[in-house]
């Protein structure tokens, strides 16, 4: 993949006259729950011509201008995948421009004029689908699909390099259940249950204006992660966020930890696996979408193990937290090696 050189830049490259991103006037928090803010139950279709572009993290977002019967105008707020999930689909410009008749078809916004988009019928005949996944695309409107899924779709990594281990840039891979992380239910104490059923997505969401992910939901992210050996200590690398997390190999290093939302880790080797403790959190939060609040008291044991012929990192996750669960929580996923892909700078965008 080629590095991106920015949000600003991309943007301008396939816009008429020079405009700056913060002059656009879409609008909405920068970040929030899908689930929360459109309703996935409905799928409706609109008509127009597009009117702005912010081509960024952590949403790709477009202005749309419809027109009815009568001739009366409405705008509405589109939004879709964020820029870095573009680029694994080999997306690294936008496709249309301003002044581009399409039609788009999504989840509607539960307020205002909005909608999260899983199609478009670009102007070229071709049609583009952001809801992806391993089977061949749900096309709409044409027989011609834009774009490629292939990458999150990788069975195994590569195995060609000499030197294996950790000390690499890993992929997240949808296939097989491989990205499995969240579970579909958890031994909530009856405190977190009530906590959680006052919940309300729409204004208790932690994520509003690109709020950054804490400890344990920074590790679900889907981007590539890097681990970096310093002697030391262990840098790691995630995309989401251009987040960096420090793991102490010395523990005498690494004494009085401040409290912190990815807190603190002390790391140590078990043959080839890096297993890391982590204490000190006070994110709150147990999952990103923010119903499960957590205590200062969780702690985590994550262990990291490379697969043999060095094409897979498996990933295994302990929580405990006897405020928040009855007994421990233990998730976990794989990545793969794609040689050709790095962490890019994730930029996220406010507003």
């Amino acid at each position: 993949e080629s590095r991106v050189e920015g949000a600003e830049s991309m943007w301008v490259k396939k816009m008429p006259g020079v405009l700056a991103l913060c002059a656009l006037p879409l609008t909405g928090s920068a970040h929030h729950s899908v689930a929360s803010n459109f309703d996935r139950s409905v799928t409706t279709e609109l008509e127009g011509e597009i009117t702005e572009i912010l081509w960024r993290n952590p949403h790709v977002a477009f202005a749309l201008t419809t027109t009815d019967t009568s001739g009366t105008e409405a705008e509405w707020n589109l939004e879709t995948h964020s820029l870095s999930i573009m680029k694994r689909m080999d997306v690294n410009e936008p496709f249309i421009e301003v002044g581009d008749r399409v039609k788009v078809a999504g989840w509607p916004a539960r307020r205002g004029q909005g909608m999260f988009v899983n199609n478009m019928l670009l102007p070229s005949g071709e049609e583009f689908v952001f809801a992806f996944g391993p089977e061949p695309a749900e096309l709409r409107w044409s027989d011609r699909l834009w774009g490629t899924n292939e990458r999150w779709f990788a069975e195994s990594g590569d195995t060609s390099a000499a030197e294996r281990g950790i000390f690499r840039v890993w992929s997240t891979t949808l296939a097989g259940g491989q990205a499995f992380f969240w579970l579909p239910d958890y031994p909530l104490t009856d405190a977190t249950r009530a906590a959680s059923a006052d919940f309300d997505p729409l204004t208790d969401d932690p994520l509003i204006d690109c709020a950054l992910k804490g400890m344990p939901a920074i590790m679900s992210a889907p981007y590539p992660l890097e681990f970096i050996d310093n002697s030391a200590t262990i840098t790691l690398h995630l995309e989401e966020y251009d987040t960096i997390r420090t793991i102490y190999l010395d523990e005498q290093a690494s004494a009085a930890p401040i409290p912190s939302i990815l807190g603190h880790s002390v790391g140590h080797w078990e043959d080839e696996t890096l297993v890391v403790e982590t204490t000190d959190v006070n994110w709150g939060y147990f999952r990103g979408t923010g119903e499960y609040p957590t205590s200062d008291d969780i702690e985590f044991v994550e262990r990291f193990t490379p697969t043999e012929n060095g094409s897979r990192l498996r990933y295994e996750m302990t929580v405990t937290d006897p405020a928040t669960f009855t007994e421990p929580v233990v998730m976990g996923k794989t990545w793969v090696w794609l040689p050709d892909v790095n962490v890019e700078p994730y930029e996220c965008a406010t507003g």
